[in-house]
């Protein structure tokens, strides 16, 4: 199904209260979202036919939206209730959820106050967001030429849409390099994340560090990490980590939504072992959004 163009997929997408045929969910090319980047959205994991942290994202999408002015037509509940009956409909058991909020095409210029507030939700089967064996040896990362902007010039705490032109710049400097992500720096050329998900480190004594989400978004499966190693007694920092500091850690792993807990092998010259904290810590997280219980 992965090798379907979006646009040629079949099933129902909900759309502005409607259920929709996938085919039907359409807009014009003259709407604010498009050139405006207008445009706030969510990124949730189907596992075992249930959305992981539903209210959480849906809590997230609404605070994007207000940050964004847009005053979001439907009610937090009514936008839970739509993305559970979407995936009840397209009978998604382990897959994506992108819920997506735009201005439409009422204005064609920067000002949009007149503007229709869009809503539409789309889910469909997916796997792993890395290939399955290089999520287990782990990823190799290099360092983009591109940084996140200082939090004084953007909504950086939003899920904008605008905010990730920078990202699949990024993404793909890596992959023309032989990477397969990308580490960005933050404004002050701070270790900030991925391009699409949050960083953590393993020192010698066997501690994680990760960088403060105060340019970037402290995502909710970062959280739920954090959660999980300090329930096994690991100590977690969250700090500012220069560059330079690399070569002082042994491991390094991802979070997110869509890379869930995947290990990272390399970053440029620096290299990390798939130890076993970095494992468990995976076991342990696809225990919790499977709602089983360890061994």
């Amino acid at each position: 199904m992965e090798s379907v163009p979006y646009d040629k997929r079949t099933g129902k997408i909900w759309f502005n209260s409607k259920t929709l045929d996938w085919s039907d969910a359409k807009i014009h090319v003259l709407n604010h979202g498009l050139h405006y980047a207008s445009c706030v959205f969510e990124g949730e994991r189907v596992y075992d036919g249930e959305i992981f942290k539903l209210e959480e994202h849906t809590e997230r999408l609404f605070y994007s939206a207000k940050r964004m002015g847009m005053k979001v037509p439907y009610s937090q509940e009514e936008i839970n209730d739509a993305s559970k009956n979407i995936v009840n409909i397209q009978k998604v058991q382990n897959g994506y959820v992108r819920p997506i909020i735009w201005r439409g095409s009422e204005m064609m210029a920067i000002s949009a106050q007149k503007n229709k507030i869009n809503v539409a939700i789309a889910t469909w089967e997916w796997g792993s967001y890395f290939d399955p064996k290089l999520k287990k040896e782990g990823i190799k990362l290099n360092i983009s030429s591109w940084r996140r902007p200082n939090p004084n010039s953007v909504p950086w705490d939003t899920k904008a849409s605008g905010l990730y032109m920078i990202c699949t710049l990024s993404k793909h400097e890596a992959e023309s390099k032989g990477f397969t992500d990308s580490l960005m720096l933050d404004h002050e050329g701070k270790i900030a994340e991925a391009t699409g998900a949050n960083i953590f480190f393993k020192n010698k004594k066997g501690e994680l560090h990760t960088p403060v989400p105060d340019s970037f978004l402290d995502g909710i499966t970062r959280r739920e990490v954090i959660k999980i190693a300090k329930s096994k007694g690991i100590k977690v920092t969250e700090r500012k980590i220069l560059p330079d500091e690399l070569k002082e850690f042994e491991g390094c792993f991802l979070t997110g939504t869509a890379a869930e807990v995947t290990p990272v092998s390399q970053i440029n010259e620096y290299k990390f072992k798939i130890c076993d904290m970095i494992s468990d810590l995976n076991t342990s997280y696809q225990n919790l959004v499977r709602k089983k219980t360890a061994a």
